[in-house]
């Protein structure tokens, strides 16, 4: 008895439903579209009465929907390191060197077995990597100093001057500031300009280094919660793991005692999650809540009511609101970016 390999299709209706009926009675539920629209590949893994026994697919250089049932064999787990066996091959052909999979914190052990490291683990899910360069080269990169450091993570979409507040308290209370900007390419900035802007903008503080945030510093909006139903336990779940991976994986070896944030009073989700971060990431790193800078005296800056003025053509609005820097190159470019918001770019959100 053989079981034997294929390729699934989502697009194709009976296959998906084969799909969607197994995994679900492996206790994977979320189905949300955000999830299933980025699947690249999905494999299937069938016995000789053509069951659907096992599967798992691919999004980028993430690997999830896992899931296989033992019914039928003597040999606990082949099913499984098949399964995984073939998607790290088809990620190794695709040039991917390095990936993740998310699950559910009782497979860690299971994909441990097989050569996955643990980043971080919460009682909803787990963040899991294998492969080269990984947070051990990521972390050696970063400039090492002395003295007292602190940390900064930021989208800066685009760098504002609420963020310049932010980072200046910062660089004035520690002898070295790490920003840490998102690597993430669905903001209406791209990564380059992002990370481009952050470093234009505070090329005068001599102690504060801008560093490009890799797989480490995502949103934690991005993290896969496929295996999780409940809306709650989504976001506990994200803003979770993304603080335990900050603090145990990136501000231990370095020695970061303490990370900066604004105050949110615009997004209740941002609000849950720095109240995460003080929860999670105190007493070994100091959470400090900086009260946001305001402009009108009545309205504090933020980078969404600069994509707002973008996406009218509002100079006036916009350039109050961001250093010279950003201001220039909203100026010149600002057709594109106008572009990019027709052609689908959020403005709201991060």
């Amino acid at each position: 008895m053989t079981d034997e390999l294929r390729d699934l299709y989502l697009s194709n209706k009976q296959q998906r439903r084969t799909w969607q009926r197994f995994v679900t009675e492996r206790g994977i539920p979320n189905f949300n579209a955000n999830e299933i629209d980025v699947i690249e590949e999905t494999v299937g893994l069938f016995n000789d009465e053509d069951e659907l026994v096992g599967t798992g697919s691919i999004t980028n250089h993430v690997i999830k929907y896992v899931a296989v049932c033992d019914k039928g064999t003597d040999s606990k787990g082949a099913r499984f390191n098949r399964i995984i066996a073939e998607l790290e091959g088809r990620l190794i052909r695709k040039g991917q060197s390095h990936y993740f999979v998310f699950t559910k914190p009782e497979y860690v052990a299971s994909f441990s077995y097989v050569g996955f490291k643990p980043l971080s683990t919460s009682e909803y899910g787990a963040l899991l990597e294998k492969g080269t360069p990984n947070i051990q080269t990521f972390v050696e990169k970063v400039p090492h100093y002395g003295g007292t450091k602190a940390s900064i993570v930021m989208n800066a979409n685009p760098f504002t001057l609420g963020h310049r507040y932010l980072v200046e308290q910062a660089s004035k209370e520690n002898d070295h500031v790490y920003i840490f900007v998102v690597n993430q390419d669905v903001s209406l900035f791209t990564i380059a300009e992002r990370f481009n802007l952050v470093k234009q903008g505070v090329v005068d503080l001599d102690n504060v280094d801008v560093i490009n945030g890799q797989e480490y510093m995502v949103s934690y909006l991005s993290f896969s919660s496929y295996f999780i139903k409940n809306a709650d336990d989504v976001i506990k779940y994200q803003t979770t793991l993304d603080a335990r991976l900050f603090r145990d994986g990136i501000a231990k070896p370095l020695n970061i005692t303490k990370r900066y944030v604004g105050t949110e009073p615009l997004s209740h989700t941002t609000a849950i999650y720095n109240e995460t971060l003080q929860t999670e990431l105190q007493p070994s790193v100091q959470l400090i809540e900086i009260d946001r800078k305001q402009f009108e005296m009545t309205h504090v800056i933020s980078a969404t009511t600069v994509r707002s003025a973008i996406e009218r053509g509002d100079e006036m609005l916009y350039q109050q609101l961001v250093p010279p820097t950003t201001k220039q190159f909203i100026d010149k470019h600002l057709d594109l970016l106008q572009e990019r918001i027709e052609g689908g770019k959020k403005v709201n959100g991060n």
